[in-house]
C-alpha cells in the first residue's frame, strides 16, 4: 500500500499544472515570479527567458509558489535553449576583461579616484552590460557610460551599491572563518541595530560586531528572537529568587540555557527556570505553606 501511496502522489505530482514559477538570475539572488501557464511541462530547475526592466534575461525555476493568485505577473517568453545556455557561458567569461577596461577608461577620463569598480554584467546574449561600483558619494558615471557603449556597441547600466553588496559580490570568508553568510545564501539584507546585540549579551567593541562590509554583521539577527522570548520569562539581573540551594540574587541572566546564574552566600549556581522560585512562594515555603485561595506552592496550609 505504501508503494502505491508514493506511486500515486508522484503521478499527481507530475500532472499538476502550475501557473506560477519563482525565477532566480543569480547564485545567491532574490527570487522573481512570472506566470508560467504557457508552459504546462516546466520543471524546477529548468532554465528559461524572460523580460524584465533590465531586459531579457536567463534565470533558472526554484520552484513553483501558490501565494501570487491574483496578481499580474509578467509571462515567461520561452524555455531556455542548449544555446542560450552557452552564450551566457561566453558572456561571463568575458565580464572581468570588460571591468578592467571600466577602470581603465575612468583612470583616462579622471575624477573617478574614489570610486571601485566592484563588477561588470552581461545578459545572457551580451544585449546588455550592467556595470556596479562604489562610492562615498553620489557619482556621475556619464563619461564613463558613454566611453563603454562606444567600445563594446551595446547598453550600458552604471549602479551604483552598498557596502553590504560590496562583500555579496566579492564573496570570502567572514570573521568566524565560514563563507560570508550574504554570498551563501542571504537573498535580502534586513535590518541590524545595536539593540540586537545588547540583548544578546555581545561586546561592543566595534571588532566583534562589525562584519567584512563595516557594517553590523547579519549573524546578530539569527538567534536574537530566541534572546528576547527567553528573557520574558526569566529573571532579571538583580532580582532576588529562591532556588533549591536557598535564596539568592541572579547576577546573569543564559537565555539560550533557559537559566539564570544566582549568587548564594558568595557562591554562584546555575539554576534552570523551572526550579527557580519566586520569593512570594520561597517565603510561604520556608513558614510551612500559606493560606491563599490561590496558592501554588504546593503546601497550602502547612500540610506535608
Amino acid at each position: 500500500m505504501v508503494a502505491e501511496d508514493i506511486a500515486e502522489n508522484v503521478a499527481e505530482s507530475m500532472t499538476e499544472t502550475h501557473t506560477i514559477a519563482g525565477v532566480r538570475f543569480q547564485k545567491c539572488g532574490k527570487l522573481y515570479h512570472f506566470d508560467c501557464s504557457a508552459f504546462p511541462t516546466l520543471r524546477k530547475s529548468d532554465w528559461v527567458v524572460v523580460e524584465t526592466s533590465r531586459g531579457r534575461q536567463l534565470g533558472e525555476v526554484m520552484g513553483f509558489p501558490k501565494n501570487d493568485a491574483g496578481r499580474d505577473l509578467k509571462p515567461i517568453v520561452r524555455i531556455a535553449t542548449p544555446q542560450d545556455l552557452v552564450m551566457q557561458q561566453m558572456w561571463k567569461s568575458k565580464e572581468m576583461e570588460t571591468l578592467v577596461t571600466c577602470s581603465e577608461k575612468a583612470k583616462e577620463l579622471g575624477g573617478f579616484d574614489g570610486v571601485r569598480w566592484i563588477k561588470a554584467e552581461y545578459n545572457f546574449d551580451g544585449s546588455m552590460l550592467v556595470i556596479l561600483y562604489s562610492a562615498e558619494d553620489k557619482i556621475d558615471t556619464i563619461k564613463v557610460r558613454n566611453a563603454l557603449r562606444r567600445t563594446y556597441k551595446t547598453r550600458v547600466e552604471m549602479r551604483q551599491i552598498g557596502p553590504r553588496d560590496v562583500a555579496k559580490e566579492l564573496e570570502g570568508f567572514g570573521a568566524c572563518g565560514e563563507l560570508r553568510c550574504c554570498s551563501t545564501f542571504l537573498t535580502d539584507f534586513s535590518p541590524i541595530s545595536i539593540k540586537m546585540a545588547k540583548a544578546q549579551g555581545i561586546s561592543l567593541n566595534p571588532s566583534e560586531i562589525t562584519g567584512m562590509c563595516g557594517r553590523l554583521r547579519c549573524c546578530l539577527l539569527y538567534e536574537y528572537q530566541a534572546y528576547v522570548e527567553a528573557r520574558k520569562v526569566l529573571p532579571k539581573r538583580n532580582k532576588r529568587v529562591g532556588t533549591p540551594h536557598g535564596e539568592g540574587k541572579v547576577i546573569d541572566v543564559l537565555p539560550l540555557q533557559d537559566a539564570v546564574v544566582v549568587l548564594i552566600d558568595d557562591t554562584r549556581h546555575v539554576v534552570q527556570r523551572e526550579d527557580l522560585i519566586p520569593m512570594e512562594e520561597y517565603e510561604a515555603l520556608k513558614n510551612g505553606g500559606c493560606n491563599g485561595e490561590n496558592c501554588t506552592c504546593g503546601k497550602r496550609g502547612g500540610e506535608a
